[in-house]
């Protein structure tokens, strides 16, 4: 029986993550994680492999990838080439064969998580193309003539951006789970995690000036938690005091090392206008 998972000294994975992980092994069905970007849906997958202790094997998803290439890969135009010089290895049809994700996962002598990684930047038919091996965890190999099936089902967990509203057919063979954006409290649960023993205080006013921007209206892209523990790091390296960071002087409204949450000019503009209007208001953007 598979061991549960309850998250991992370096993932601080909610009830309700946990509870859709061991649902979704429980039922041999792919795990399908939605969420804002930066919300540890890629880090799930190697987080549940160590705390499993599971081979990871994974798939990055481009806007380029077809779903056959995660089954195999027939290189014919070697194959032609070599033919034309009168190599041997012409005669066996395997050796120009390329095993792909699904048949490593599928080959694999332990259970396997098998992380298929922003399968929403493929094309439309690219989810359904992989219906049927999803389901019955086998397919065909036409150039062999033999049919690949997985030697233990592997766990399966796709990740999704929502850049594509994924086919009916494909979410009713998943187990379905959103990370929302972590509370406070889970934030400093995380942060606790990659700064043990880090000053209260500066985590506190960080964190509020953190949640004040990501609520600034009209601000294009939100700073993620990747991004929050990138500025927590630096104002550490620059030992920032906290008195900075509560700091009401509205011509220092922008929060010291910005560049570390705001990520496009639009957004840097957005939030000087912001703090311009805050002058004569005396609050801070975004409330």
């Amino acid at each position: 029986m598979t061991a549960r998972f309850e998250g991992t000294a370096d993932y601080v994975a909610t009830d309700d993550l946990k509870i859709a992980v061991n649902a979704a092994v429980a039922l041999e069905r792919p795990l399908l994680v939605k969420g804002e970007p930066g919300t540890g849906k890629t880090v799930l997958a190697y987080e549940m492999a160590r705390a499993l202790d599971a081979p990871l094997i994974t798939w990055h998803v481009k806007s380029t990838t077809k779903a056959h290439q995660g089954l195999y890969e027939y290189d014919a135009v070697t194959r032609l080439r070599d033919s034309q010089l009168g190599d041997e290895r012409v005669k066996d049809v395997r050796n120009y064969i390329k095993k792909g994700k699904l048949w490593e996962a599928f080959d694999s002598p332990r259970r396997p998580v098998l992380l298929i990684d922003e399968i929403d930047k493929a094309d439309i038919e690219f989810p359904n193309d992989l219906l049927q091996e999803l389901d019955r965890m086998e397919f065909y190999v036409y150039e062999t003539n033999e049919t690949v099936k997985a030697a233990i089902r592997p766990i399966v967990v796709i990740t999704s951006n929502n850049e594509k509203e994924l086919p009916d057919a494909f979410l009713r063979r998943c187990f379905f789970h959103y990370i929302r954006f972590p509370d406070e409290e889970t934030m400093r649960a995380i942060v606790e995690v990659h700064f043990p023993g880090v000053k209260q205080r500066l985590v506190a006013e960080a964190l509020k000036v953190f949640y004040d921007l990501r609520q600034a209206p009209g601000l294009k892209k939100k700073p993620s938690t990747s991004e929050l523990l990138d500025w927590l790091k630096l104002l550490l390296v620059e030992d920032i005091d906290e008195s900075v960071l509560r700091e009401r002087d509205p011509k220092k409204l922008i929060p010291p090392l910005h560049g570390a949450l705001l990520k496009n000019e639009q957004d840097v503009h957005l939030f000087e206008r912001l703090a311009f209007l805050a002058r004569r208001e005396g609050g801070r953007p975004g409330q």
